[in-house]
């Protein structure tokens, strides 16, 4: 036992010797004075093995703590120190090119990060009179994202996807090729991966290696058999660190955050083992501000020239858009990327349905001196033409193709070509907004220039095919 205060004694705060009870990986610590949530908190079992925990919830005399890491042998009998201090990781530039998981330990057999200053990982959300109205565009080498759901610099849109699709690679493929145009040198990605099997894991880390983009990253990877509570630590690290990237450094970020369904189930799990009182579904009632504290982190602050930009990925249960987790991402965030089972059997890949998707601040984004004068105008003609293709599939089911108009034919064929040419393609191709948009004429070439009525005629004769020889 002396060896165990020797251990703890190193540590600055208040020592307690003896524990309530242990249920699972929580414990519950009586008879405490001025402990704060958040708290981290050292732990040492009678094998002498240092464990960490935080503090989620501190009454009068009742402390909650959450164990981070093994909780195997821990007994009433072990010593609890209190540090007075809540969890904080060192940011500096060195964490480019890094990987850690999600206690902000390495694992990629570096050492860690030893220099800049430590910051509380729970963060402030951004105050929405300092915030600053997005307006540039990102480009993600994604024609369905490029051209029709335009992802705008400080803006939060997340995609919405099912367990079977390919959002994984997706996420990879978008964390790959993110740039602001004309402004590379200054463009960095944070990737956290939430409770990732151990397969999921091993592919973006080959991913990030492969492409060589590791070395603009930072990778967070939490396992599916890691501590819960790194769950909930995850996220916040990732934005933490975004935090120093953007506003210290200056740097545009992309923070991409997969799968936030698991932060979500672990916020239930640990709801359920502190015995509150559910919500919907099972979810704590607060699950929307706690969300709404990671999603308003991101944003441009006036008079900082770096910038936060989210895309959280999460799979909806059942594929469910109205359950708790994608419904209240988007009252958060500003509009959706939903992904389809439909395009996806259909091997179309990217498998993202337009029609239901949203970029609310895409307008902000593009147009001359952005992207081209003529985004916007292809992007309303696309949906209009793809969504009266769509109509004449669901018809020609029932009265068979023979038995459409000559007209709904036409826009038949353009659905088709539409998937085909312009929503598809590789995983690895990359392509540049001006190469998106001719192909996105390319296909529209396929209606007559009559039913082309959301494209002025002076953009028609500039850009259309027939006209460009």
């Amino acid at each position: 036992m002396s060896e165990i205060i020797d251990i703890v004694a190193r540590y600055q705060g208040k020592i307690y010797r003896g524990v309530k009870e242990v249920r699972g990986n929580l414990m519950f610590v009586e008879g405490i004075k001025e402990v704060k949530n958040e708290e981290v908190v050292i732990i040492v079992g009678s094998d002498g093995k240092e464990r960490y925990g935080r503090v989620i919830e501190a009454s009068r005399d009742l402390a909650v703590i959450q164990i981070l890491g093994e909780e195997e042998g821990l007994q009433t009998d072990c010593l609890v120190k209190f540090t007075g201090t809540t969890f904080k990781i060192r940011v500096s530039d060195e964490v480019l090119g890094r990987m850690f998981n999600g206690r902000f330990e390495p694992i990629d057999g570096l050492p860690g990060i030893t220099t800049g200053e430590k910051r509380d990982i729970s963060g402030e959300p951004i105050n929405p009179v300092a915030r600053e109205y997005p307006h540039d565009f990102i480009q993600t080498g994604i024609s369905a994202i490029d051209c029709m759901l335009s992802l705008v610099r400080g803006q939060k849109l997340p995609i919405f996807s099912v367990s079977g699709l390919p959002h994984n690679m997706l996420a990879a493929q978008i964390a790959r090729q993110a740039t602001v145009r004309g402004e590379k040198e200054e463009f960095a990605v944070v990737f956290a991966g939430i409770g990732l099997r151990s397969a999921e894991a091993e592919f973006f880390i080959r991913e990030f290696k492969e492409s060589g983009a590791i070395e603009r990253a930072t990778v967070i990877l939490n396992l599916a058999d890691d501590p819960v509570m790194e769950r909930l630590m995850t996220p916040r690290i990732a934005l933490t660190i975004a935090e120093y990237l953007a506003f210290d450094l200056e740097m545009h970020v992309l923070v991409i955050l997969t799968d936030m369904t698991n932060y979500a189930e672990a916020l239930r799990e640990i709801s359920t083992a502190r015995r509150e009182i559910p919500g919907r579904m099972g979810y704590p009632g607060y699950m929307y501000s706690d969300l709404a504290s990671i999603y308003e982190r991101a944003g441009i602050i006036k008079g900082k020239r770096g910038s936060i930009t989210l895309m959280p990925i999460l799979t909806m249960p059942g594929g469910d858009l109205r359950h708790p987790i994608p419904d209240l991402t988007g009252y958060i965030t500003e509009g959706q990327i939903i992904l389809s089972q439909e395009l996806h059997a259909k091997g179309i890949y990217p498998p993202i349905n337009v029609l239901p998707s949203l970029s609310r601040l895409m307008k902000s984004g593009i147009g001359p001196g952005r992207t081209r004068e003529d985004h916007k105008y292809v992007s309303d003609q696309l949906y209009d033409a793809y969504s009266r293709g769509v109509k004449a599939r669901d018809l020609a089911r029932i009265v068979g193709e023979i038995g459409l108009s000559e007209r709904m034919r036409g826009y038949l064929k353009f659905a088709d070509e539409f998937e085909r040419k312009f929503l598809s393609q590789g995983p690895y191709e990359n392509r540049t907004i001006e190469e998106t948009l001719d192909i996105a004429w390319e296909v529209l070439s396929v209606l007559p220039e009559e039913e082309l009525v959301r494209i002025p005629r002076d953009i028609i004769e500039e850009y259309h095919p027939k006209y460009r020889g």
